[in-house]
Protein backbone atom coordinates (compact mmCIF):
# COMPACT_ATOMS: atom_id res chain seq x y z
CA UNK A 1 0.00 0.00 0.00
CA UNK A 2 2.82 2.40 0.81
CA UNK A 3 4.41 1.81 -2.56
CA UNK A 4 1.12 2.45 -4.34
CA UNK A 5 0.60 5.59 -2.25
CA UNK A 6 3.51 7.13 -4.20
CA UNK A 7 1.17 7.06 -7.20
CA UNK A 8 -1.52 9.11 -5.46
CA UNK A 9 -4.87 8.74 -3.74
CA UNK A 10 -6.79 7.74 -6.86
CA UNK A 11 -4.34 4.95 -7.64
CA UNK A 12 -4.57 3.69 -4.07
CA UNK A 13 -8.37 3.80 -4.08
CA UNK A 14 -8.59 1.98 -7.41
CA UNK A 15 -6.12 -0.66 -6.28
CA UNK A 16 -8.04 -1.26 -3.05
CA UNK A 17 -11.28 -1.71 -4.99
CA UNK A 18 -9.62 -4.16 -7.38
CA UNK A 19 -8.07 -6.18 -4.54
CA UNK A 20 -11.40 -6.43 -2.73
CA UNK A 21 -13.06 -7.71 -5.89
CA UNK A 22 -10.21 -10.18 -6.39
CA UNK A 23 -10.42 -11.45 -2.82
CA UNK A 24 -14.17 -11.95 -3.17
CA UNK A 25 -13.75 -13.99 -6.35
CA UNK A 26 -10.98 -16.22 -5.01
CA UNK A 27 -13.08 -17.42 -2.08
CA UNK A 28 -14.25 -20.49 -4.07
CA UNK A 29 -10.60 -21.14 -4.97
CA UNK A 30 -9.63 -21.13 -1.31
CA UNK A 31 -12.38 -23.64 -0.65
CA UNK A 32 -11.16 -25.88 -3.45
CA UNK A 33 -7.59 -25.56 -2.19
CA UNK A 34 -8.66 -26.60 1.30
CA UNK A 35 -10.51 -29.56 -0.20
CA UNK A 36 -7.28 -30.55 -1.98
CA UNK A 37 -5.45 -30.44 1.35
CA UNK A 38 -8.05 -32.75 2.86
CA UNK A 39 -7.81 -35.15 -0.07
CA UNK A 40 -4.02 -35.23 0.21
CA UNK A 41 -4.16 -35.94 3.94
CA UNK A 42 -6.77 -38.65 3.57
CA UNK A 43 -4.99 -40.37 0.69
CA UNK A 44 -1.60 -40.23 2.35
CA UNK A 45 -3.17 -41.62 5.52
CA UNK A 46 -4.64 -44.45 3.45
CA UNK A 47 -1.19 -45.17 1.96
CA UNK A 48 -2.15 -43.87 -1.49
CA UNK A 49 0.39 -41.14 -2.32
CA UNK A 50 -0.17 -41.36 -6.08
CA UNK A 51 -3.88 -40.76 -5.57
CA UNK A 52 -3.04 -37.78 -3.35
CA UNK A 53 -0.90 -36.35 -6.13
CA UNK A 54 -3.58 -36.99 -8.74
CA UNK A 55 -6.20 -35.28 -6.56
CA UNK A 56 -3.95 -32.23 -6.24
CA UNK A 57 -3.36 -31.89 -9.97
CA UNK A 58 -7.07 -32.37 -10.66
CA UNK A 59 -8.03 -29.72 -8.08
CA UNK A 60 -5.42 -27.40 -9.59
CA UNK A 61 -6.90 -27.94 -13.05
CA UNK A 62 -10.45 -27.22 -11.87
CA UNK A 63 -9.24 -24.15 -10.00
CA UNK A 64 -7.34 -22.96 -13.06
CA UNK A 65 -10.40 -23.30 -15.29
CA UNK A 66 -12.51 -21.38 -12.76
CA UNK A 67 -9.98 -18.57 -12.40
CA UNK A 68 -9.43 -18.46 -16.18
CA UNK A 69 -13.14 -17.77 -16.64
CA UNK A 70 -13.03 -15.13 -13.89
CA UNK A 71 -9.92 -13.63 -15.53
CA UNK A 72 -11.62 -13.32 -18.89
CA UNK A 73 -14.65 -11.71 -17.27
CA UNK A 74 -12.49 -9.30 -15.28
CA UNK A 75 -10.38 -8.38 -18.27
CA UNK A 76 -13.39 -7.67 -20.48
CA UNK A 77 -15.76 -6.23 -17.86
CA UNK A 78 -13.32 -4.54 -15.49
CA UNK A 79 -14.71 -1.05 -16.11
CA UNK A 80 -18.22 -2.19 -15.27
CA UNK A 81 -17.09 -4.16 -12.22
CA UNK A 82 -15.10 -1.27 -10.72
CA UNK A 83 -17.84 1.15 -11.76
CA UNK A 84 -20.24 -0.60 -9.38
CA UNK A 85 -18.25 0.83 -6.45
CA UNK A 86 -17.31 4.33 -7.63
CA UNK A 87 -18.12 6.92 -10.24
CA UNK A 88 -14.78 8.75 -9.95
CA UNK A 89 -13.13 8.37 -13.40
CA UNK A 90 -9.55 8.39 -12.06
CA UNK A 91 -10.34 5.75 -9.45
CA UNK A 92 -12.12 3.66 -12.08
CA UNK A 93 -9.07 3.86 -14.37
CA UNK A 94 -6.75 2.79 -11.54
CA UNK A 95 -9.09 -0.05 -10.58
CA UNK A 96 -9.40 -1.24 -14.17
CA UNK A 97 -5.62 -1.19 -14.60
CA UNK A 98 -5.11 -3.11 -11.35
CA UNK A 99 -7.78 -5.69 -12.07
CA UNK A 100 -6.60 -6.34 -15.61
CA UNK A 101 -2.94 -6.77 -14.73
CA UNK A 102 -3.42 -8.85 -11.59
CA UNK A 103 -5.96 -11.17 -13.23
CA UNK A 104 -3.31 -12.10 -15.81
CA UNK A 105 -1.62 -14.09 -13.04
CA UNK A 106 -4.84 -15.86 -12.00
CA UNK A 107 -4.14 -19.00 -14.01
CA UNK A 108 -0.91 -19.57 -12.13
CA UNK A 109 -2.38 -18.37 -8.85
CA UNK A 110 -4.92 -21.20 -9.13
CA UNK A 111 -2.20 -23.84 -9.05
CA UNK A 112 -0.16 -22.00 -6.44
CA UNK A 113 -3.09 -21.96 -4.01
CA UNK A 114 -3.93 -25.63 -4.47
CA UNK A 115 -0.38 -26.92 -4.29
CA UNK A 116 0.47 -24.82 -1.23
CA UNK A 117 -2.53 -26.30 0.54
CA UNK A 118 -1.59 -29.79 -0.68
CA UNK A 119 1.75 -29.41 1.10
CA UNK A 120 -0.14 -28.42 4.24
CA UNK A 121 -2.46 -31.41 3.88
CA UNK A 122 0.59 -33.66 3.72
CA UNK A 123 1.88 -32.15 6.96
CA UNK A 124 4.64 -30.22 5.17
CA UNK A 125 4.02 -26.69 6.41
CA UNK A 126 7.65 -25.66 6.04
CA UNK A 127 7.73 -25.76 2.22
CA UNK A 128 4.78 -23.39 1.58
CA UNK A 129 6.03 -21.08 4.32
CA UNK A 130 9.45 -20.78 2.70
CA UNK A 131 7.96 -20.36 -0.78
CA UNK A 132 5.62 -17.63 0.49
CA UNK A 133 8.41 -15.84 2.36
CA UNK A 134 10.57 -15.85 -0.75
CA UNK A 135 7.86 -14.87 -3.22
CA UNK A 136 6.10 -12.21 -1.15
CA UNK A 137 8.81 -10.68 1.01
CA UNK A 138 11.84 -11.45 -1.15
CA UNK A 139 10.27 -10.86 -4.54
CA UNK A 140 6.92 -9.04 -4.61
CA UNK A 141 7.73 -6.15 -2.30
CA UNK A 142 11.21 -5.35 -3.70
CA UNK A 143 9.99 -5.86 -7.28
CA UNK A 144 6.95 -3.68 -6.60
CA UNK A 145 9.16 -0.91 -5.28
CA UNK A 146 11.64 -1.29 -8.14
CA UNK A 147 9.00 -1.30 -10.87
CA UNK A 148 6.61 1.15 -9.24
CA UNK A 149 9.04 3.73 -7.89
CA UNK A 150 12.52 3.21 -9.36
CA UNK A 151 11.30 2.52 -12.91
CA UNK A 152 8.52 5.08 -12.38
CA UNK A 153 5.82 2.65 -13.57
CA UNK A 154 3.60 3.60 -10.65
CA UNK A 155 0.52 1.49 -10.01
CA UNK A 156 1.10 -0.63 -13.12
CA UNK A 157 4.56 -1.61 -11.86
CA UNK A 158 3.21 -2.70 -8.51
CA UNK A 159 0.43 -4.72 -10.14
CA UNK A 160 2.90 -6.40 -12.47
CA UNK A 161 5.02 -7.26 -9.42
CA UNK A 162 1.99 -8.97 -7.85
CA UNK A 163 1.24 -10.96 -11.02
CA UNK A 164 4.90 -11.91 -11.50
CA UNK A 165 5.43 -13.01 -7.89
CA UNK A 166 2.20 -15.05 -7.87
CA UNK A 167 3.33 -16.74 -11.08
CA UNK A 168 6.76 -17.44 -9.58
CA UNK A 169 5.12 -18.86 -6.45
CA UNK A 170 3.05 -21.27 -8.53
CA UNK A 171 5.96 -22.39 -10.67
CA UNK A 172 8.23 -22.94 -7.67
CA UNK A 173 5.47 -24.82 -5.82
CA UNK A 174 4.78 -27.03 -8.84
CA UNK A 175 8.46 -27.87 -9.29
CA UNK A 176 8.90 -28.78 -5.63
CA UNK A 177 5.61 -30.69 -5.58
CA UNK A 178 6.68 -32.77 -8.57
CA UNK A 179 9.78 -33.93 -6.68
CA UNK A 180 7.45 -35.75 -4.30
CA UNK A 181 9.28 -35.21 -0.99
CA UNK A 182 5.95 -34.18 0.53
CA UNK A 183 4.77 -37.77 0.17
CA UNK A 184 7.30 -38.87 2.79
CA UNK A 185 6.63 -36.28 5.50
CA UNK A 186 5.91 -37.95 8.82
CA UNK A 187 3.72 -36.23 11.34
Amino acid sequence: MRIIAFSGEDALAGYVLAIRVIIFTILPSWGLSNAAATLVGQNLGAGLPDRAEQATWRAGWINMVFLLIVSILFFTLSRQVIGIFTSDPEVIEAGVLSLRIICLGYIFFAYGMVISQAFNGAGDTRTPTLINLFCFWGMEIPLGYFMGVTLNMGLAGVCWAVAISETALAIIAMLIFRKGHWKKVSI
